[in-house]
């Protein structure tokens, strides 16, 4: 059933270097640079899941959201492609709208999410 299905794709962000770095079946598979969030709204570390998806959330969130488990927080696309690179969000992870089509196309829901 699919509900039971455990994603073969785990996410792992790196504030540091500002990378989000998708693993299938425990191998690397791709990497994406990413925004982050500010000193004053920084992005939460810990282990979390994605939850929900919108196709075409509207405004800063660009052109794809991925709900984590954390209430309030998300990987998302930006209407800023500038930002890419630097630590300037409300802790949110932006990407490339681009990178977040395809990762949206790629990850399910319930996908974990590790933030170091």
């Amino acid at each position: 059933m699919y509900f039971n299905r455990v994603s073969n794709y785990k996410i792992v962000i790196n504030t540091n270097n500002r990378t989000l770095t998708l693993f299938k079946d425990n191998k690397w598979f791709k990497s994406y640079p990413i925004a982050i969030g500010k000193p004053s709204t920084p992005t939460p570390k810990g282990i979390f899941t994605i939850i929900n998806k919108a196709y075409k959330p509207g405004g800063s969130f660009g052109e794809r959201w991925l709900g984590l488990s954390k209430p309030h927080y998300g990987i998302h696309g930006t209407n800023n492609p500038s930002s890419i690179g630097k630590a300037i969000s409300n802790g949110c992870i932006r990407m490339y709208n681009k990178d977040i089509i395809e990762l949206y196309n790629t990850v399910p829901i319930r996908t974990v999410v590790t933030i170091i």
